[in-house]
């Protein structure tokens, strides 16, 4: 059992890492394509530009959901082993602290030279969590879990692995729920006060959250057949090839029909196969996965700081967007580990980070 335990955190913590990259990719394609909501940004003047831009849609679709459902995971076993006040408190601390410390901290450093009024006064008008959006929305999903625990719920016991009937109904389900909340929330609807960039995808994180509770508690992880990567990848493929140019060329309630059901797809596809994957092929750790493992959410917290630093210091480079893609990324991820290492160095850090 310990080293079924031990496998299975393992793989789960490689998984973490990929996100983690993924996350900084995610937003080194933003400053150099053509989807300005980032801090710094230099919109593409060249075609390769587009090419930033789907894997930026295509991520989208997916590895924030990875990140709920993986929280969700864990959320049980630390309820139960250290209680509903413990859990809140801790979940509190070790979200909340890095929360403030982002907005409090780095987040004016991050648009220093960009405010046209007092210091002061744009220090109060701008506050927004940035990234820091997941953790915020993160101790709101772990309150709400501590509350329907309180209510004297657990999620039950029952193992083995989800049928594919109820794989593709939660699928549809999913796809559903979110072309109607798309209607009072279209896509591209930004929550100035939360900070949220992305609210149009809030029934896909609340879903993910919760399947990963109840995958915590029936086993899923273990359960799901190998043969399950290979069809989640073919489902996305699939999906890919199918959906999006139904979006792209229509409009109103079929397009968005179209995407939520491609992103929907895409999900339980890349979540499906990349976690079935990563537990057969990527179980391991040695002692620089487990040096990446340990700093990868320091390194969510701090990266805007590397990616904004490093791309003004290549900002007068004259290259494609894909170059200076690959250039700021492949820069930018070892020293994002490095200042993450330093920060985690500071007494008591590691304790929150």
């Amino acid at each position: 059992m310990k080293t079924e335990t031990a496998t299975r955190l393992l793989a789960i913590d490689n998984l973490r890492v990929l996100l983690t990259a993924l996350v900084v990719a995610h937003h080194v394609a933003v400053t150099y394509g053509n989807i300005p909501i980032w801090y710094y940004t230099e919109p593409a003047a060249d075609p390769s530009g587009v090419a930033l831009d789907l894997l930026v849609v295509f991520n989208q679709a997916f590895f924030m959901g990875f990140f709920f459902l993986i929280s969700g995971f864990f959320t049980p076993g630390s309820h139960d082993r250290k209680g509903g006040r413990a859990f809140v408190r801790d979940r509190l601390v070790r979200l909340g602290v890095p929360l403030l410390g982002f907005v409090l901290l780095l987040r004016p450093l991050l648009t220093i030279g960009e405010h046209g009024m007092p210091f002061w006064k744009w220090y109060i008008v701008s506050w927004d969590p940035g990234p820091m959006w997941f953790v915020e929305v993160l101790i709101v999903f772990a309150l709400i879990y501590a509350w329907w625990r309180r209510a004297g719920r657990s999620g039950g016991q029952a193992a083995g692995a989800p049928s594919l009937k109820g794989v593709v109904l939660f699928t549809l389900g999913l796809a559903a729920v979110t072309v109607l909340w798309r209607i009072p929330v279209p896509q591209g609807t930004y929550v100035p006060v939360l900070g949220l960039p992305t609210p149009y995808f809030l029934p896909q994180y609340a879903a993910m959250f919760a399947a990963g509770v109840v995958a915590f508690r029936r086993g899923w992880f273990e359960a799901l057949p190998r043969r399950a990567a290979r069809a989640g990848f073919a489902a996305t493929g699939v999906a890919s090839l199918v959906l999006l140019p139904v979006s792209s060329l229509t409009t109103g309630l079929v397009a968005s029909a179209a995407m939520a059901l491609w992103e929907s797809v895409v999900a339980v596809g890349m979540i499906v196969g990349l976690t079935v994957l990563f537990r057969e092929r990527f179980a391991g750790q040695g002692v620089r996965g487990r040096f990446l493992s340990e700093h990868a959410y320091a390194v969510y917290v701090i990266h805007p700081l590397v990616l904004v630093a490093v791309a003004w210091a290549v900002r007068g480079l004259h290259a494609a967007a894909v170059v200076k893609f690959a250039l700021v990324l492949a820069v930018s991820l070892p020293l994002c580990w490095a200042l993450a290492y330093a920060v985690r160095s500071l007494p008591g850090a590691r304790r929150i980070l």
